[in-house]
């Protein structure tokens, strides 16, 4: 599966990051890794992100990649939202926050998240 790619929503284009289920720390910043190359060939200030972190696991390298993340997508995108997160996750989210100075809704799932997107656009 790819973790990311465009979806559609309402007629707009959104591109998904889906870690949800990710256990593997090495295959999770892999994955990462793979986003940043991808958002890298979009244009600026043109996309719509929803990330989901459903039942994702975290270590020290899986959240300084989502940091890097956030901080490398800010020139790219125009709202971001992030769905499922857990207890664990939302230490992570005011981590990644703080480091990428972004401001990136949470949403508890996908279809409320989308709604939101899509209207930012």
């Amino acid at each position: 599966m790819e973790r990311t790619r465009f979806i559609e929503h309402k007629g707009k284009r959104i591109l998904l990051l889906d870690y949800a289920g990710a256990r593997d720390p090495d295959e999770a910043v892999a994955s990462v890794r793979e986003s940043m190359e991808f958002i890298a060939r979009q244009p600026l200030n043109s996309l719509l992100v929803m990330t989901v972190v459903r039942d994702a696991r975290y270590n020290a390298a899986v959240l300084q990649a989502m940091k890097e993340l956030a901080a490398h997508n800010a020139p790219y995108v125009r709202a971001s939202a992030v769905v499922g997160m857990s207890g664990l996750h939302r230490i992570a989210y005011t981590a990644v926050l703080m480091f990428s100075k972004r401001n990136i809704k949470t949403f508890d799932d996908e279809a409320q998240a989308l709604d939101w997107l899509v209207g930012q656009d």
